[in-house]
């Protein structure tokens, strides 16, 4: 069962249950990964709703390794999510919701969830790319 006041979300990868978390060390890998100097320009970046699919690989597995699964970003490319591309976006959006704000309990956040990272529960991000 995930925690969402940790930043936790549960997403089904390969027909399998995971549980995601970008922890600390994921942040800092995402800060390399993209070039960005800090969690504030990380946080604007992910603020403007628009990742490319190599953006959502790297959110995604940052946040499988986060929550303990063993997975290069390679291994996450080739994975599948339930509904597709949209499936991939919702989970990005959810993970972001979490570990940048606005998550209760249930994992579900109010307004202040759109006014810090740009997603929205259910409202999937424009992924660049995407098919």
């Amino acid at each position: 069962m995930v925690n969402a006041r940790r930043g936790e979300v549960e997403a089904m990868l390969d027909g399998k249950s995971y549980r995601l978390c970008l922890t600390l060390g994921g942040l800092a890998e995402l800060e390399h990964g993209f070039g960005d100097q800090d969690m504030l320009a990380l946080a604007q970046r992910f603020e403007s709703g628009r990742l490319s699919a190599d953006d959502a690989v790297r959110i995604i597995a940052a946040g499988l390794r986060g929550g303990g699964a063993e997975v290069s970003d390679d291994e996450v490319r080739g994975m599948t999510a339930e509904n597709g591309a949209a499936g991939f976006v919702d989970i990005v959006a959810r993970l972001l919701s979490a570990t940048f704000g606005g998550a209760d309990e249930d994992g579900i956040g109010g307004a202040e969830e759109k006014e810090e990272t740009g997603a929205v529960p259910g409202k999937p991000l424009e992924v660049q790319g995407a098919r």
